[in-house]
């Protein structure tokens, strides 16, 4: 099986690893590119519009919404028609809404143009990581998926040195917030790219296409008697995640704005943390292949629920941003290692379905965690008890991979 395997990706590959995680890591990269302006413009439009704290907080659910139905529906997809098609289309779609969204006038039009763009940006991102890790060897799989998704941190950089300068400038002929959404249309192009660049799954191309089932087949396997346990534990795990990663980045600049800077300030702090993702994400990427899976993801998580309690509670401007640092890295370095985690957790024929449907979950809890700030703030809650639910539903995740999770360093797929 495993020289069947190899001489599949032989056959089916003809980029080299570092190409292939290129052409994938920067559709990855847009990806980020687009939830991470997204946490500016909310910023920016809760003034232009006069938006509270509740209906701020709906803009981040909508997507979130959005992200969940794309998980699930482009998840099931890529085991019947294939990784590659879907990933292009799901580009493709989130990019042409979010350019679209620029010239919304009503927060209705808006919500719906994130709704599809969240679908877009679901289908994406499970989708992409089973592509790459059926595309690699098992020796170096977690490593290239943790590089993967460290493209993300390039994303949000691109969006923080937009945000900056593009938004609260006042010599566009609209609204700042207005053009930066524009520019996030441009990966619709780059879907050109793949078409012509990327190649397919060589898993799917071998056994996925030569074995005729039902989208419901599929969904019923993930709950069999052999994945239900790792289903369950990937479940909690990705809700756990997404409430709280979502709850808490989508509010940062917001969150720095509450604690008493002008926008632009805190556009600038938001970048100085985002930059510690990249350390989070090369950590994370050495460790997985020497210490596993599980290992990353209890350390980085347990890093991740301590700085959010800390964020929550900084009084100085020092303490925030070290927190905020911090709380990028292990955050993020975490994430790196889930999407290494989720596919492996399955076969490939119901790879992408398993790994869709967990981050279908998880994206509810994208629904919930930003409306939960939303709606705290609105009765008065303070940031820290905020943060401290962040952090408790980050330690269940945690209890998840500890008590439910196997390990699978160097195993191969199959």
């Amino acid at each position: 099986m495993v020289q069947v395997k190899k001489q599949a990706m032989a056959n089916a590959q003809p980029l080299s690893r570092n190409k292939l995680l290129g052409v994938a890591g920067v559709g990855w990269m847009f990806d980020a590119m687009d939830v991470g302006i997204l946490s500016f413009v909310i910023a920016a439009i809760s003034t232009d519009w006069g938006l509270n704290s509740t209906q701020m907080g709906w803009i981040g659910s909508v997507n979130s919404i959005g992200m969940a139905v794309g998980a699930l529906l482009f998840g099931v997809l890529a085991d019947k028609i294939g990784r590659k098609q879907i990933f292009m289309w799901t580009l493709i779609l989130f990019s042409v809404a979010s350019g679209i969204s620029a010239f919304a006038t009503t927060l209705t039009v808006f919500l719906i143009l994130r709704f599809l763009i969240g679908m877009g940006l679901g289908g994406e991102l499970p989708v992409a990581s089973t592509l790459v890790s059926e595309s690699v060897e098992a020796e170096e799989r977690g490593r290239i998926v943790v590089l993967l998704e460290s493209f993300w941190a390039g994303g949000w950089l691109i969006a923080a040195v937009i945000s900056y300068f593009v938004i609260p400038a006042d010599f566009w002929p609209v609204e700042g917030w207005r053009i930066a959404l524009l520019l996030t249309a441009l990966p619709a192009f780059y879907a050109v790219y793949i078409r012509l660049k990327l190649p397919d799954s060589p898993q799917f191309a071998v056994k996925a296409r030569s074995e005729k089932r039902s989208v419901f087949q599929n969904m019923a396997t993930v709950w069999s008697k052999d994945y239900a346990k790792s289903t369950l534990m990937m479940w909690i795990l990705w809700f756990a995640v997404v409430f709280s990663y979502y709850g808490m980045f989508l509010w940062l600049p917001s969150v720095m704005v509450g604690k008493g800077f002008d926008l632009i300030s805190s556009f600038k702090y938001v970048l100085v943390m985002t930059l510690a993702q990249l350390p989070g994400y090369f950590t994370a990427a050495w460790f997985i292949e020497k210490f596993g899976r599980k290992f990353v993801l209890v350390l980085y998580l347990t890093g991740t629920a301590a700085s959010a309690v800390v964020f929550g509670n900084a009084e100085t401007i020092s303490v925030l941003l070290i927190s905020g640092m911090l709380l990028s890295f292990f955050n993020l370095g975490a994430w790196g290692a889930l999407y290494a985690y989720t596919p492996e957790q399955y076969p490939a024929i119901v790879r992408a379905t398993g790994t869709g449907m967990a981050a279908a979950v998880g994206r509810v809890g994208g629904i919930f965690g930003p409306l939960l700030v939303g709606a705290m703030l609105g009765r008065g809650y303070e940031y820290g008890t905020i943060f401290t639910i962040f952090c408790v539903a980050i330690l269940i995740g945690v209890a998840a991979v500890i008590f439910l999770g196997k390990e699978t360093k160097q195993t191969e797929l199959y």
